[in-house]
């Protein structure tokens, strides 16, 4: 199965580690950190130029670390499931 996180952007389910909320998780200043890491290595993808409200980590190819920054909500990346 895929997952649709907006603006074409789709990954598969299997490779998903975790989806999270950007105004929960950002309190904590390792999120922040990891993200801080993930910008400066290039693994951030922007899957809209609005206003994230989530990010998505999944594995690549490679077997490294990508973060998408989606628009959608968490509950909504949830229904958006493609077969």
């Amino acid at each position: 199965m895929y997952i649709n996180l907006g603006n074409n952007t789709v990954i598969k389910e299997k490779d998903i580690i975790g989806i999270f909320d950007l105004d929960n998780t950002t309190v904590s200043a390792r999120t922040r950190k990891f993200l801080e890491i993930a910008q400066k290595r290039g693994n951030i993808i922007l899957t809209s130029n609005e206003l994230p409200k989530t990010f998505v980590v999944a594995s690549s190819k490679k077997g490294e670390k990508k973060v998408y920054l989606s628009q959608l909500s968490t509950a909504t990346l949830s229904k958006r499931k493609l077969v």
